[in-house]
This record gives structure tokens, C-alpha cells and sequence, in this order.
């Protein structure tokens, strides 16, 4: 009874000491690993065309699209990174799936393990920078357990921790890069402050004796001049093959990791000029491994120029000068879109981070303000934490601002070290402390009222769990949710269908559509028939069509012209089709009146299925809108055989109104698919009438 007292009461005090924001967080851990399996959200083309397109569609030999970043003339994406990761990975889970269909009849290879597998090697990268920042915390004593709910409960992490975005890879490198900085600046810091209390001792020794004996501790003292050299070149050569932005984010942090112990007595600048040479020998071997892997894998180097030795320049390609020679062409990135200069400061930066990213802006501002006031008493220790934190923030975010082309994206490698600095915060309100450096009425009741921690904690906490969960709700359930879904529907449909038959889709205001996911052999491939050992290719019978924003008379004339080739291809080479079309469902009106107005009579078109849900920025949903009236038959008693429009009536605040209003609303979150058909064998000198709809 005793013992059993004395458990509890250690568990009780253990329980105690360790801070409720470390379950909190751990609860985000589990929850980001559930969403990696669960997501079916589509943030940006790129997640899917930079990554598992082009890696799903060499390995396992499917129909892909590759875009023109890897194009053998010019490519501008190293593949290094994307096979290591991604394709060596496949191969032990191909070989697992041999044994699961040979032994158990199951097959895993599908369009769901094409997605969920790669996102889930990208999960478990995503973590690097949780260990980066809980090592960080340990080296200066900081509190971080509320960094790391601040990091883990952000939609950054539970998103585009789980997304196959280059993005994320270059945030998982930065983040190393920082810890190794930081590791090497204390150690540093350390040394150097040792060394200069012995040779202090060493000067004031009065015996020859004890000066030998100070003389032994300073040579026992570890060097530290060229510490973590040869892993932080290799990741910063990694991180610029990953994405050149990469020199932006890095440069502070080499630049801190170069400047650490200057102005004492023993770092002059003969070691910071020493340190950067070395730093770029040391990048060297890891450069030219990615630089080979790059030109065998684009065919500039082949295995029969290396027998022969007739290699030169011309046989390797260095992908990041591509990337660089691409983007300071002004015509090039406008095709991308242009932005002005403002977005990532006032948009990005607080969509990504809410709260703490407006308080990493006014922090900054105030820094700025203190050194245009030269209060430099104010300002962070050049060579501390705080200082290689801020740098790292707004270094990289001035020069990124200059580029025409800005997407959110872009920014989530500054997650680490604003989350460091700023993600007390959410415990703590605005200020800890008064912040005004004169004692005011008016500035005392302001801080009593709205800035300091009982007035601010709450509310701060509370913005920031809100916004963190609307953000992933619709970035990661509904932002084209519907187009992976799509793609399992086709899966099935390419099992399902004919030999002779082909099938037709055309997308329309949504995402590029990722083919490999269809799970459909390639055309442009040779396969090998392991039963007769014959090399064969795959006749194509699956077309997909992308008209990107079109607009529905546009459309409707491709749609035409689509049928009839597919109507010349079926009575010339009697190859049956089948032709759908996908939109938002906040389009199916628009659709319907594009259908009236064309006068295509001769067409047939039925819903096929709606995937919910499904939300596109380009059609959104409206929910104001007014409903369609419906046409009456025509009165055959007329002789003009003409139908009267019954218009809808003046909207009345009712149920039965508002719950019309709400529902018309719900169902345009999805994405429609429909099937068109040509009529066939009708009666002459008669008319089929069709139901229709009128507009008021």
C-alpha cells in the first residue's frame, strides 16, 4: 500500500513538471500523420508536377505529364533529391507488392498508394524541423514545449508538412542548416570565452610551472574554426539543386556561421576568409554528385561516352543556372503571373502565420525604429540567437519581395525561425513586459488593456487555433478537393471499360489533372510481357483535354469539335467513346445556358456524379444567386407551338426560401461530372424538345 502510494505520488509530480502544451502537441503529431492519409485537398499544380508525376510515371512506367521543367533540352529541376527520395523508396514497395498479389491476391499499387506513400516519406521529413527546433531550445535553455505546439498546430505543418511540395524539403534543410549554425555559434561562443580567461591567467601567472600547466588546458580546448563544414555545404548544395531560392534562405545563415567569434582576440579575419574558402572546397564533391546524376539522368552524359572517354563540358547540365537563366527573363516568369512587390509582406506572411506573423512584422518594425533612433542598446547582440533568427527571417523575405512571381509557398522556409521567436507568444499575449520606454497615462492603459499577457494570452491563442484550422480544413479537405477523386474514378472506369472503347475527359476551371494517378500504362514507354518476354508498346485509349478558365461558350464549341473527330475515329476505325466533362458545380448553370444558347439540340448530356466536397477559386460558389425559373410545355393549341417562362417570384424571407437558398449553396461545393452523347436514330419532321431553363 505503501509502495503504491509512493508511485502515484511520483507520477502526480512527474505529471506536474512537464507542461500541458507538450500533450497538446503531441496530439498534433498524430494528427498530422493522420492527414497524410486522409487529405484528399489539392493546394498547388506543383505538389503533384515537380514530384510524384514525373517519378510515378518513370518507375512504375505510367501515362504522366511531364512539364516543361524537365524537358531534356533546358531542364530547370534537379531529380537527385525527387529519385532518392521517392523512387528508391517504390522499389521495396514493389517488391512487397509482388509478394501481397502473388501470395495474397491484393494489389496495392493504385492511384491511393500513388498518392499517400509519397506524402507520408514527406510526413516523417516534416519532423526534421520539429527535432531541429527542440534542439535549438535545449542549446540556449529556451522554453519548447509551446514552440513546439506553435509549430505543430500550424497549417503550414499539417499541410504542406504533408504535401510532396520541393517547398517542404527546402524547410526541412533550412531548418538543419539553422540548428547547425546555432550549435556552432554557442560552441564557439563557449571556446572562444574559455580561451580568453586562460590566456588572461596565462599573463598573470607567476611561476613557470603554472603557466605550462594553463598552457595544457588551452591545447586541450577543442578546435571549432571549421566545425559541422563539410554537412552544411552538403546540405546548401542540396538545398540550391532542391530549389536555387535556397541561396536566399541560406546566405544569413552561412554568413552568421562565418561571422561567429569575430571581434574577440583569437578570430581575426585571416579565419572568417580561411572558413569561406573551405566552406566552398567542402561543396564540391556534393555538387558534382548532383550535377553527374542530373546529366545522366537527362541523357546529356550516357554510359557509352564514359567507356569511350569522350566526355566534355557540353555532357553535363547544371539544372540550377538553368532555373536562374529562366527566372531573370521578365516575358518567361510573367506567364506565371505577376505580382506586386507588397504581397508576400501584407498577404503571405500573415496568411501563412497568422497571428505571429503580424507579430514578427511589428516586431521587426520596431527594431527598425530603435536603429533609425539609434538606440542600439535596444537591438539584439549581432552574433545571438535573436539576431541569426531575424536575419534569417527578413533577409530572404526583402530579396523575395523584389521577385515579380510571389506565391505563399515560397515563404514557408521562414516557419522555423519565426516559431522560434515568436511563438511564446501565444502564452504570453502581445508583451510580456511594458514595452514603451517612457511612463505615459494613456500608454500604461493601453498596455493594461489590450497588450499585456492577462488582457492579450487568450485572445492571441484563440486567433491563432482558428485561423490554423480553417486554413487546413480548406486547404486540406476542400481546395480542390474533388480532382483525386476523379482520378479513382477513372482508375475504375479504365479497368471496367471495353478493349475498343476509348474515353474522353475534358477538365475545365480546375488544377492540371495528374494522369499518373489513373494508373493507365504508358503509351510513349516499351513494356515487357514477363510471360512471352515480347517488348511491346500500349495503344493510347485514355485523352485528356485541360482548358484551364474557358469559358462555357468556348467550351461548348470544344466539345463539339472533340465529338466530332471522336464520331469520324468510330465510323472509319469503329472505335466506340465515351466523353465526359468535369467542372465545378457552381458551373452547372452556366452549362445549361451555354447548351441553350449554342442550340445543340443534337446533344444528349447526363450527370454522371458529383465529388464532394470540391472548391474552386475560379467558379466559386455563389450564394446569392437566383434560381432558375423552369419552361412550361409549349400549348399545342397555339399555333406558334411556343412555351411560356414562368419567372420566379420576388424572393420572401421564409424557411422554405432560405432552406432553397442554402441547399442550391451546399451542392455547388463539388466538382460535376458529366457524360455527352449524340442523339441517335431520330424521327424526321419531328422535334424532341428538351427541357430547359430561363433566366430573370
Amino acid at each position: 500500500m505503501k509502495l503504491s502510494t509512493n508511485i502515484n505520488q511520483l507520477w502526480n509530480k512527474r505529471r506536474t513538471n512537464i507542461d500541458e502544451n507538450w500533450y497538446t502537441y503531441l496530439f498534433f503529431v498524430v494528427l498530422r500523420i493522420v492527414l497524410v492519409f486522409i487529405q484528399t485537398g489539392y493546394v498547388h499544380p506543383d505538389e503533384f508536377f515537380q514530384s510524384i508525376e514525373v517519378m510515378n510515371g518513370d518507375h512504375f512506367r505510367l501515362e504522366h505529364v511531364r512539364t516543361w521543367e524537365f524537358n531534356n533540352t533546358m531542364p530547370v529541376r534537379s531529380i537527385t533529391i525527387p529519385f532518392l527520395l521517392l523512387r528508391v523508396p517504390w522499389s521495396f514497395l514493389e517488391f512487397a507488392a509482388l509478394y501481397m498479389r502473388e501470395y495474397f491476391n491484393i494489389e496495392i499499387l493504385c492511384s491511393y498508394t500513388y498518392l499517400v506513400f509519397p506524402r507520408l516519406i514527406f510526413c516523417a521529413i516534416s519532423f526534421v524541423n520539429d527535432w531541429a527546433l527542440y534542439r535549438v531550445c535545449m542549446l540556449y535553455s529556451l522554453r519548447f514545449e509551446i514552440r513546439l505546439l506553435a509549430l505543430g498546430s500550424s497549417w503550414v505543418m499539417l499541410v504542406f508538412g504533408t504535401h510532396t511540395f520541393s517547398n517542404t524539403i527546402e524547410m526541412a534543410l533550412c531548418s538543419v542548416l539553422l540548428y547547425f549554425v546555432a550549435e556552432c555559434m554557442i560552441t564557439t561562443n563557449t571556446i572562444v570565452y574559455k580561451k580568453e580567461i586562460l590566456d588572461e591567467k596565462y599573463d598573470k601567472a607567476a611561476s613557470i610551472g603554472e603557466r605550462v600547466k594553463i598552457w595544457k588546458l588551452k591545447n586541450a580546448l577543442p578546435t571549432h574554426n571549421f566545425n559541422k563544414i563539410f554537412i552544411m555545404s552538403s546540405l546548401c548544395v542540396m538545398g540550391v539543386f532542391n530549389r536555387p531560392t535556397f541561396l536566399l534562405f541560406g546566405a544569413p545563415m552561412v554568413f552568421y556561421w562565418l561571422l561567429r567569434g569575430m571581434g574577440t582576440k583569437s578570430v581575426t579575419f585571416t579565419d572568417f576568409h580561411l572558413r569561406m574558402l573551405l566552406f566552398c572546397v567542402s561543396a564540391i564533391p556534393t555538387m558534382l554528385f548532383f550535377v553527374l546524376c542530373d546529366s545522366l539522368y537527362y541523357k546529356y552524359l550516357t554510359s557509352g561516352e564514359i567507356m569511350t572517354k569522350t566526355i566534355s563540358i557540353d555532357n553535363f547540365v547544371f539544372t540550377p543556372w538553368n532555373f536562374v537563366k529562366y527566372n531573370i527573363d521578365p516575358k518567361k516568369t510573367s506567364e506565371h503571373g505577376l505580382h506586386p512587390k507588397y504581397i508576400h509582406l501584407l498577404v503571405n506572411v500573415p496568411l501563412l502565420y497568422g497571428i505571429l506573423g503580424i507579430i514578427a512584422m511589428v516586431s521587426f518594425a520596431q527594431l527598425m525604429i530603435r536603429f533609425f533612433k539609434a538606440e542600439y542598446q535596444g537591438l539584439p547582440r549581432a552574433q545571438s540567437i535573436v539576431g541569426l533568427m531575424s536575419a534569417s527571417i527578413f533577409v530572404p523575405l526583402f530579396f523575395l519581395s523584389l521577385i515579380n512571381h510571389q506565391e505563399p509557398r515560397f515563404l514557408i522556409p521562414l516557419t522555423f525561425p519565426i516559431i522560434l521567436l515568436h511563438g511564446p507568444k501565444l502564452v504570453t499575449g502581445f508583451c510580456a513586459h511594458y514595452p514603451f520606454r517612457v511612463e505615459n497615462e494613456w500608454l500604461r492603459q493601453i498596455y493594461e488593456k489590450f497588450l499585456c499577457t492577462k488582457a492579450s494570452a487568450v485572445h492571441v491563442m484563440k486567433i491563432w487555433y482558428i485561423s490554423n484550422i480553417a486554413l487546413t480544413v480548406f486547404f486540406g479537405f476542400m481546395h480542390q478537393a474533388g480532382v483525386f477523386p476523379l482520378a479513382q474514378h477513372f482508375e475504375e472506369q479504365m479497368k471496367l471499360k471495353a478493349p475498343d472503347q476509348h474515353i474522353h475527359l475534358i477538365t475545365s476551371h480546375t488544377y492540371m489533372f495528374p494522369l499518373s494517378l489513373v494508373n493507365i500504362p504508358s503509351t510513349q514507354m516499351v513494356h515487357l510481357n514477363t510471360q512471352s518476354g515480347q517488348r511491346y508498346k500500349k495503344r493510347k485509349d485514355f485523352y485528356l483535354y485541360e482548358y484551364g478558365s474557358l469559358d462555357m461558350p468556348q467550351l461548348m464549341s470544344r466539345i463539339r469539335l472533340i465529338m466530332s473527330h471522336c464520331e469520324l475515329k468510330k465510323e472509319t476505325k469503329k472505335l466506340r467513346y465515351r466523353l465526359f466533362l468535369a467542372i465545378p458545380s457552381s458551373l452547372s448553370d452556366d452549362l445549361n445556358m451555354a447548351l441553350v444558347q449554342s442550340n445543340a439540340t443534337y446533344l444528349n448530356y447526363e450527370l454522371k456524379h458529383v465529388f464532394y466536397p470540391h472548391v474552386s477559386t475560379e467558379a466559386l460558389p455563389q450564394f446569392l444567386g437566383r434560381h432558375p425559373g423552369v419552361v412550361d410545355p409549349p400549348h399545342w393549341s397555339d399555333d406558334d407551338l411556343k412555351g411560356t417562362c414562368m419567372l420566379e417570384q420576388e424572393p420572401e424571407l421564409s424557411f422554405t426560401y432560405v432552406s432553397k437558398q442554402l441547399s442550391s449553396f451546399i451542392h455547388q461545393f463539388g466538382l460535376a461530372l458529366y457524360e455527352f452523347e449524340l442523339k441517335r436514330n431520330m424521327p424526321k419532321n419531328k422535334k424532341t424538345l428538351t427541357r430547359t431553363k430561363c433566366y430573370t
